[in-house]
């Protein structure tokens, strides 16, 4: 077999298709320790809401995200909200009414090679694995099969597709004619907006064990900014994918490959002057932008993208408590562990809010200000894993069933 092939197949076989250390525990060679084994979800609590989500509109697309832990984010442009399911079919609709603009069927099912190491669920066949990434006129979406596929933003219709040869976990992002997306091998692959041939590729190793999830790109003034399965994050020349810089947000440590894992999995949060990162089993970070060197560190282990407002960076770990830091001094402003072990989406912060979604399917709000609880709502039975996206105070979420959910606060 090809070297790219023998690559994604150790890879495959020793994550097992996971997000987080908790995954494992179904292995029959991995141990949970006793305070693992005894810790359940914690309870929500009871609290005085001061506001709630009012609903503006409620769709449906397809047939849900699966049961590949897929995060598969919904984009925003102009006054459309684009959505997709694990299976094939993306969705425009009308951003303000929820009127449906047009409906593509990507692909039918695959079958063949990859599928045979599905260990998660073999009987689910869902293939879109990243998305939805807006940009240049384009939606773009990654496949289980190493493509990416570009659709037209207007009409619904496939401009092209690229084939990248393994995995497309993140969420492509295009910008200055170029998409850009990584891949579960660790490569960064630069492609034409206009035609999707390969215009540039950077290849970082992979270590033997890795989580489910790769960084997604961002791309800023020229500059590609993404974080790799070593624990690094790097900045490249969007034009020619020369390296300008790279960080090493943490040094794997311990005797196994499991404690190893230092994932940066996350998206990077890139500002005027400073590029926020966080790594698996290490660290959330601030470095320069202009030279990728060190300002500040806390010792917080996260998989999840971070969010940033009110001059602060906020992280969910990897046991759903969440932490506000001072993007400028790095110090920890509060903390929240109402949501322990319960399994949270990504935070996004908009206005004097964060909100976060949880397993079992609840929208919660907490104060950017001080952590403490607002509001909370229930809108999708199993659960909300996929980063949420926010436009003109209209908050959009897609649940695992395939809701799709557009959302106001208000005052109670």
């Amino acid at each position: 077999m090809s070297n790219t092939i023998s690559k994604f197949s150790a890879v495959a076989m020793m994550s097992f298709f996971i997000a987080g250390c908790s995954w494992f525990t179904w292995l029959p060679w991995i141990e949970e320790d006793e305070e693992t084994k005894k810790e359940e979800p914690a309870e929500l609590v009871k609290f005085d809401a001061e506001f709630e989500f009012k609903r503006v509109w409620k769709g449906s697309v397809g047939e849900g995200l699966g049961k590949k832990y897929l995060r598969l984010v919904p984009g925003v442009v102009a006054d459309r909200v684009i959505a997709v399911d694990g299976y094939g079919v993306i969705e425009s609709r009308d951003r303000f009414s929820g009127k449906r603009l047009w409906r593509t069927q990507v692909d039918k099912i695959k079958k063949g090679f990859f599928g045979r190491f599905n260990f998660v669920d073999r009987s689910d066949q869902s293939f879109i694995s990243g998305g939805v990434g807006v940009g240049e006129g384009l939606a773009l979406l990654g496949t289980t099969e190493g493509q990416v596929i570009a659709i037209d933003i207007a009409t619904g219709e496939e401009r092209w597709r690229a084939e990248l040869r393994s995995e497309v976990l993140s969420t492509p992002a295009a910008d200055d004619g170029y998409v850009f997306a990584q891949t579960i091998d660790g490569r960064i692959v630069a492609m034409n907006v206009s035609d999707g041939e390969q215009a540039w590729t950077y290849d970082n190793q992979v270590p033997i064990l890795t989580l489910r999830g790769t960084s997604s790109p961002v791309v800023q003034d020229g500059i590609v900014y993404s974080g790799f399965a070593n624990g690094k994050i790097l900045a490249f020349r969007a034009e020619n994918g020369e390296p300008i810089w790279e960080h090493r947000v943490i040094l794997p440590e311990g005797r196994s490959e499991l404690q190893r894992m230092v994932d940066v999995d996350s998206r990077p949060i890139v500002t005027q002057n400073q590029v926020f990162a966080a790594a698996y089993h290490g660290r959330v970070k601030s470095v320069s932008r202009r030279d990728g060197s060190p300002r500040w560190e806390q010792d917080i282990s996260t998989f999840l993208d971070l969010a940033r407002g009110y001059s602060q960076i906020y992280v969910v770990d990897e046991d759903d408590v969440i932490s506000a830091i001072d993007e400028n001094s790095g110090e920890v402003v509060w903390t929240q562990e109402s949501f322990r072990l319960r399994k949270l989406s990504a935070p996004i912060a908009f206005s004097n809010y964060l909100i976060v979604g949880d397993e079992q399917g609840y929208l919660h709000i907490i104060a950017q200000r001080d952590g403490r609880l607002l509001g909370r709502r229930k809108v999708d039975g199993k659960g909300i894993r996929s980063n949420m996206v926010v436009a003109d105070a209209t908050v959009f979420v897609q649940g695992n069933s395939g809701s799709l959910h557009a959302l106001e606060i208000e005052r109670r």
